[in-house]
C-alpha cells in the first residue's frame, strides 16, 4: 500500500495546512493546529475546473476544521489541477465548449465527461483513503464523511456506494442518469442534498430525480433560489452541523 508523502506545511488561524501525494495524486490535508488527539476524517470532492488548492476548498476545509474539529483531505481529480487530460476528456471539454457558446443544454455532456473522470477517480479516492488511515491522527477506527457537489458528485455518488468506511455524505447539483441512480440505491447512510432552484446546468427535475433515487432513510433536500454557483454560503455551515451529528454524535 502506497502512503502519504508530505511535501509541504503552513499554518493560519488553527488550520494545519499540508500538501501531499499518495503515489501519482497530489492532495490537500488540513487539520487542526490544537493537536488535540484523533478527530473524524471528512473527504472534500472539488467541482469541474477546479483543484484541491481552489479557494473554495479552503474555504469549506477552514470551516471543517474550525467550527467542527475534523481532518479535511482533498485530491485533484484526474485531469485536473497540474494531472494530465486524456483524448476523451479533450474531447468532452471541447464539446462542453461548443454547448455552452451556442446556448445549447449542456447536461448530458457534463455527465458523460463527469462519468469518466468518476471511473478513475473513485479507486485513487480509496486508495487515498487507506493511506490517511495509516496518519496517527486519523487512525483507521474512525467515521469518515463525503461531502463534494457538481462533479464532487459524480464522483462522490459512486464512491459513497462502493466504500462501507463512509457513514455520511453531503451531495447535490448534479443530474440523474441510470449508473448514477443505481449507485444511489446503494446508499443507505444519511445523505445532505443540496439543489439550486434556477440551476442553468442542471435541470431541477433531474436533481429532484436523483435525490429521489438515494436509498438512505434519512436524507435531506436543501432547495435554494439562484443559479448552478449561486449555493448559498450557509449552505457550508449547514454542512458543518450536519456531519457534526453524523460523524461526532
Amino acid at each position: 500500500m502506497r502512503s502519504v508523502h508530505f511535501t509541504s506545511e503552513e499554518t493560519s488561524n488553527g488550520v494545519i495546512a499540508r500538501e501531499f501525494t499518495v503515489g501519482e495524486v497530489p492532495g490537500m490535508l488540513w487539520s487542526p493546529e490544537s493537536g488535540s488527539g484523533r478527530a473524524p476524517l471528512v473527504l472534500l470532492g472539488h467541482g469541474g475546473g477546479q483543484d484541491s488548492r481552489s479557494p473554495g476548498m479552503a474555504g469549506r476545509a477552514a470551516l471543517l476544521v474550525g467550527d467542527g474539529g475534523f481532518h479535511v483531505a482533498a485530491i485533484d481529480a484526474p485531469g485536473h489541477g497540474g494531472r494530465p487530460r486524456t483524448a476523451d476528456d479533450e474531447r468532452e471539454i471541447a464539446a462542453l465548449r461548443r454547448a455552452m457558446a451556442a446556448g445549447e443544454p449542456v447536461g448530458p455532456i457534463v455527465v458523460s465527461f463527469n462519468a469518466g473522470i468518476a471511473r478513475r477517480a473513485v479507486p485513487e479516492w480509496r486508495a487515498v483513503l487507506d493511506a490517511l488511515q495509516e496518519l496517527p491522527e486519523i487512525g483507521a477506527e474512525g467515521p469518515v464523511g463525503y461531502y463534494g457537489v457538481s462533479m464532487g458528485t459524480a464522483i462522490g455518488l459512486p464512491l459513497t456506494a462502493a466504500e462501507p468506511r463512509i457513514t455520511a455524505a453531503v451531495l447535490g447539483l448534479f443530474c440523474y442518469d441510470e449508473a448514477l441512480a443505481e449507485a444511489a440505491g446503494r446508499i443507505t447512510v444519511p445523505v445532505e442534498f443540496a439543489l439550486q432552484w434556477d440551476d442553468e446546468i442542471i435541470p431541477r427535475e433531474s436533481g429532484l430525480a436523483l435525490f429521489d433515487a438515494l436509498a438512505s432513510k434519512e436524507k435531506t433536500l436543501h432547495a435554494n433560489a439562484g443559479g448552478h454557483h449561486e449555493v448559498p454560503r450557509f449552505e457550508a455551515d449547514s454542512a458543518v452541523r450536519f456531519f457534526a451529528r453524523h460523524l461526532r454524535g
